[in-house]
């Protein structure tokens, strides 16, 4: 699960910046906006199911229960179908007031209607990935994750490029969306044959206990299932609301400081220049998601490692983990946040040739930033699950969601700052969001891990691999293009850091012990 994880992570990030390359701004701005529509459903529909789903399973399997284990299956499968046709029914039939009245963009409902087929099919997927996770089989979960992207990232391209040829640049996202439902459906095929191979084996096994009534098994599911939902769908609908916020408050300066026409209809000159920043927008945000996908394998290592350290009631050791698995994720978030504040519109300008730098490389700067405090909040927010609380994490994300629509809502509407509110919005956002979960770690914790002592080398270190790396790009600049400066001045920044890192005794021996391989880097590194 956790390799399938990383490469999902890492295909999504290589299939973005290619996209970002290939859609017009405009474009790109219509994809993200009608992404975001269907995380919401998605999350309604999947969020909480498949984990009430594993766990009731798991628990007749313990039991020997077989004839439990099959109902409850069915009665989850009926549940997810009936979830992901209602998605599909809302995102094909209501697709129209979606776009202009859920992210106010009209322009996306092509979109929108494109990405209804992924949710049904990822709805149906979702109860087979949770019988076969109740059975500790991980495998065709963590397979159809790497086809289902990997078939986005193949066929979304060649698509994006076919439509765009065949009748118009803006029907590129509709193509590339396209590649996202058509990587559902294989996946989906593929996990179905699993199945149904699993069954034809075990189909002379017979058991004689008395299943539970659908009713008693659903009601159990939904137990389980309806917080963890609640929790995941705060930050979805904090997303959509921030979409159809900036959308609108753009529309409105460009209607009524620059004086573009808007049709009653929505649609007009105010929405296609809203449109377009905000797809620049939305390229920068490609690039922004790197550095916290890095911290999925370790928020994966930290519960385990915390809560077997709890169940011996050694809080010392908990504390001393925590702490290491703080210092290791902001050991890889702080560098390169750092790096994309000090180098935003050089890598702007580099991944993506064609679009406008002066306006891209500010948001990427802020963005850089904002991308440390989002690491820093997936690492607390393990600490703090694997001590059993996770409500609190919750409350923090729905304060910090509010605190991002105020801050977007004043800046965004203002007609000299427009889009460049949007990343401060998000900065302001996990700024609280993180001094609220580090508030509850220190009081909530009885040996809470020092965040300051976690992270003060690796600031130190990367503040100054920041300044080498903007000061050598200034100065390869004078000689050579932005393409090779920009990556000679990273190369020199990595270089650095590494020095300083090692030079500052920043990681220790106990630190990479949370890290695969661990024992070997330390052995190479010659880390006592």
């Amino acid at each position: 699960m956790a390799v399938s994880s990383i490469l999902v992570k890492v295909i999504g990030a290589v299939y973005r910046i290619p996209l970002g390359r290939i859609l017009p701004d405009d474009v790109m701005g219509d994809y993200n906006a009608a992404y975001n529509i269907y995380n919401l459903f998605l999350t309604i529909s999947t969020a909480g199911l498949p984990v009430a789903l594993s766990k009731s399973i798991s628990e007749a399997n313990a039991l020997g229960r077989k004839n439990q284990v099959e109902r409850t299956f069915r009665v989850a499968l009926t549940t997810f179908l009936t979830l992901g046709l209602a998605s599909f029914f809302c995102m094909t039939v209501l697709a129209g007031p979606l776009a202009q009245y859920a992210i106010s963009n009209p322009k996306a409902v092509n979109c929108i209607i494109a990405l209804a087929p992924s949710v049904l099919c990822v709805c149906i997927m979702s109860a087979f990935r949770g019988y076969f996770q109740g059975h500790f089989n991980m495998v065709p979960t963590g397979v159809s994750q790497i086809i289902e992207a990997g078939s986005k990232l193949l066929v979304g391209l060649a698509l994006a490029v076919f439509f765009m040829k065949q009748f118009g640049e803006f029907y590129g996202s509709v193509g590339a969306i396209i590649g996202v439902s058509f990587g559902s459906v294989v996946a989906l095929l593929f996990i179905i044959v699993l199945y149904f191979r699993q069954r034809s084996r075990s189909r002379g096994e017979r058991s004689g206990d008395q299943a539970d009534p659908a009713g008693t098994i659903f009601a159990n599911l939904m137990r389980l299932a309806i917080p963890i939902t609640l929790g995941s769908a705060a930050t979805s609908i904090v997303t959509l609301i921030d979409t159809k916020l900036v959308n609108s408050q753009l529309t409105t300066v460009f209607q009524q400081v620059d004086g573009l026409l808007l049709n009653p209809d929505g649609t007009g000159p105010a929405l296609d220049a809203a449109r377009s920043l905000y797809g620049i927008y939305s390229k920068t945000m490609s690039i922004y998601n790197l550095p916290f996908s890095m911290m999925v394998p370790l928020t994966a290592c930290i519960i385990p490692a915390v809560s077997a350290a709890l169940t011996r009631r050694d809080r010392k050791e908990a504390q001393l983990v925590s702490e290491s698995a703080l210092r290791i994720g902001l050991l890889v978030a702080l560098p390169m946040g750092m790096g994309l504040f000090a180098l935003g519109g050089p890598i702007m300008g580099f991944l993506f040739p064609a679009i406008n730098v002066e306006i891209a490389g500010p948001l990427l700067s802020v963005l850089g930033l904002a991308s440390i405090f989002v690491a820093l909040q997936l690492l607390c927010n393990s600490i703090l699950q694997a001590n059993n609380m996770v409500n609190l994490p919750i409350v923090a994300v729905v304060i910090g969601g509010i605190v991002k629509i105020i801050v977007n809502y004043i800046l965004v509407g203002n007609p000299d700052i427009r889009i460049n509110g949007a990343p401060v919005g998000t900065l302001c956002c996990f700024i609280v969001v993180d001094l609220l979960e580090i508030f509850i770690i220190r009081r909530a914790i009885p040996k809470p891990p020092s965040v300051l002592r976690a992270a003060a080398k690796p600031l130190l270190a990367s503040l100054v691999m920041a300044g080498a790396a903007w000061a050598s790009y200034g100065l390869l600049h004078r000689f050579l293009g932005n393409s090779l400066s920009t990556v000679g001045a990273i190369g020199i920044g990595v270089l650095v850091y590494a020095v300083l890192v090692l030079a500052l005794r920043t990681i220790t021996k106990e630190d990479l012990a949370l890290m695969p391989k661990g024992d070997k880097i330390a052995k190479i590194l010659r880390i006592q």
